[in-house]
């Protein structure tokens, strides 16, 4: 097999554009549950901050918005709970707007929310 060059070896971090890197955060580890890993100061572009599930190995880069990278958009990103019920309950109670849990035959249960800047995320179980 021929040599193709360098290749991906890992997903280390996606990211997220958001309004309020401060509010972000405290959504992100206080609602969610996930864990700060970096808050760095950055020059022009406010803080590389990201977060994760303890033990993770991807993180999610909550990155200030800017022209080229608004916030409010569907971000594809798919979070894993041992129980997608008691997830969703618990964003509905912290008033996280949440789309129906849905529970299809041969599919893990799933819903859809939105984080305070309007970015669209889905639970899995």
């Amino acid at each position: 097999m021929p040599d193709t060059g360098p290749t991906v070896v890992g997903i280390p971090v996606v990211g997220i554009a958001v309004r309020d890197q401060d509010r972000a955060l405290a959504f992100y580890t206080e609602i969610l549950g996930l864990q700060k890993q970096l808050d760095v100061p950055l020059p022009n572009f406010g803080r590389w901050i990201t977060v994760a599930p303890t033990g993770s190995a991807t993180s999610i880069a909550l990155v200030a918005e800017s022209e080229g990278n608004p916030a409010g958009v569907e971000t594809g990103i798919r979070l894993a709970t041992a129980d997608a019920a008691a997830m969703h309950e618990h964003l509905r109670g912290e008033h996280v707007a949440v789309g129906e849990l849905l529970n299809w035959e041969g599919v893990p249960p799933m819903f859809a929310f939105h984080d305070p800047d309007g970015n669209g995320l889905k639970i899995v179980q």
